[in-house]
């Protein structure tokens, strides 16, 4: 309809601009010249073959008819950055599996799984993949991202769906992520070194801050206890109310750390125990990242807190 007004429009227009000549005056008299009476239809009829041979966007096939997909992660994937791809078969035909793609806009490249698995009717079948890196720059807004999980069959037909992510961790992952990523253009944090002492003295870590030389600034907040280690004055957190700028000087805080309980079962299965969370906001995003004491310290620390229990050899 708006082709229709503009073409009217422009009709008016050229009848204003007509001078009353006698070309204008035969026009009137005799009605639409033969040629101009055979020029509309052909337009349609150019317009309607240009239509015809113009590749319309394939469409996107969906999964088969009682087939499910959806998104999660289990506590095992956490430190390897793993991801679960949930298949419900509820139809009455096996499912089997060449090949699953994960492809979400917050996160760089793919995530490719190549390995034959097979679903059979009425069962569900978590496949594990790999996630990709977090993509941190000129990532579209939540509204407008995209997930999607792309299956490839052993019958050679292809199924991509929008994946749902229930439990949100690929969005908590992004946030984290790039956050840390956003740290790193203003400094680095790290372990810089570990001091022993005997009970009931509190040991020491030190946290390096080095600024990169660039430009911004960060606020650190705040470091957070460990499921193994709290600190000395019996906090949840030890503030610390930095603020960094990127060309600023390097400087060390003292964390003085205390055992959170003698248990022996506990600094034996421990994992997580010497990975601190620190509080900190960049360019107004604020959260935590984590900063790991290296293998090395890790090592030192654990035997630090058996002697200090009292278990440990001496």
């Amino acid at each position: 309809m708006v082709a229709h007004r503009g073409q009217s429009t422009t009709q008016e227009a050229i009848r204003r601009r007509q001078p009353a000549g006698p070309e204008s005056r035969d026009v009137r008299r005799y009605g639409t010249p033969p040629f101009l009476r055979c020029a509309r239809p052909l337009v349609v009829i150019a317009a309607t073959l240009l239509t015809a041979c113009s590749p319309a966007p394939e469409p996107r096939a969906g999964l088969p008819d009682g087939v499910e997909l959806e998104l999660f992660q289990l506590r095992s994937d956490v430190a390897e950055r793993g991801a679960q791809v949930r298949i419900v078969n509820g139809s009455d035909d096996d499912l089997v599996v060449t090949r699953v793609v994960f492809d979400d806009d917050w996160f760089e490249g793919e995530g490719v799984r190549e390995r034959t698995s097979t679903v059979a009717a009425g069962r569900t079948v978590d496949l594990r993949i790999a996630l990709p890196q977090s993509a941190c720059e000129d990532e579209p807004e939540a509204a407008a991202r995209t997930s999607l999980v792309t299956l490839e069959l052993e019958n050679g037909s292809t199924a991509t769906v929008d994946v749902a992510d229930p439990l949100g961790f690929t969005t908590l992952i992004h946030e984290k992520e790039c956050l840390r990523h956003d740290l790193a253009r203003v400094a680095t944090l790290e372990w810089m070194s570990f001091t022993a002492s005997t009970a009931p003295m509190p040991a020491e870590l030190r946290l390096s801050v080095t600024p990169s030389g660039g430009s911004g600034v960060a606020e650190l907040g705040e470091v957070q206890t460990t499921n193994l280690l709290v600190f000395a004055e019996g906090s949840a957190a030890l503030p610390l109310a930095l603020l960094v700028n990127a060309s600023g000087a390097p400087t060390e805080v003292p964390v003085p750390i205390v055992p959170l309980r003698c248990d022996a079962h506990a600094v034996m299965e421990d994992k997580r125990g010497t990975v601190f969370n620190v509080a900190v906001e960049v360019d107004g995003a604020a959260g935590v990242v984590e900063v790991a004491a290296s293998e090395t310290m890790r090592g030192a620390i654990l035997r630090w807190v058996a002697d200090w229990c009292g278990f440990g050899s001496g």
